[in-house]
């Protein structure tokens, strides 16, 4: 990545992030049982739970991996983009569907982009510079997949049009960090 974390003052502040995020997952992941004890409406069964748990997880690792991994704020922003945007997508998708509901199975191509974006990401080593590539290819893989739905007879474009933005938005902050960490090795 771009750097290793440094001791000192930080610490507190990122104690306090940790804090905030994973009481914030623990707080989502709890809702939906909350929500059972006073509505019919909302009825998980324990591998909802166990999924949603798994969905709320591995991101939140990953980015804690990256913190810890790097001082360069565009990068660890380029992440929480990419992981954001990757939790909503997967949500949505298995909850009510991106195209038509979440049994159709034109749905299965947005699980493709996310596969596209892993395996690009270990190409690229989490090197800022291949990452930013590897998130260019996800935005494409998302275009992709609205034109072809559009082609089968179904429209999202406004939706796949945000996921697109985001894995761009990813992308240049990850091009951004290799920017930066090319400037401090020519300083440096």
């Amino acid at each position: 990545m771009t750097g290793h974390a440094e001791s000192g003052s930080g610490e507190g502040q990122e104690g306090l992030w940790r804090a905030v995020v994973w009481g914030g997952a623990a707080t989502l992941l709890l809702a939906p049982l909350v929500a059972m004890r006073f509505t019919d409406e909302v009825q998980w069964t324990k591998s909802d739970f166990v999924v949603f748990g798994v969905m709320v997880t591995v991101p939140l690792a990953v980015l804690e991996l990256a913190v810890r991994a790097t001082v360069s704020m565009p990068y660890r922003a380029a992440v929480a983009v990419a992981l954001g945007a990757a939790f909503l997508m997967t949500w949505l998708n298995l909850a009510v569907g991106i195209i038509g509901n979440e049994n159709n199975p034109f749905n299965l191509m947005f699980f493709g982009v996310l596969a596209v974006g892993i395996v690009g990401a270990f190409i690229a080593r989490f090197q800022p510079r291949g990452m930013a590539r590897a998130l260019v290819a996800m935005g494409a893989a998302q275009g992709l997949a609205a034109i072809t739905a559009l082609v089968a007879g179904h429209s999202a474009v406004l939706l796949n049009g945000i996921f697109a933005a985001a894995w761009l938005i990813s992308a240049w902050l990850f091009w951004k960090a290799a920017g930066d960490q090319a400037v401090v090795q020519n300083t440096g």
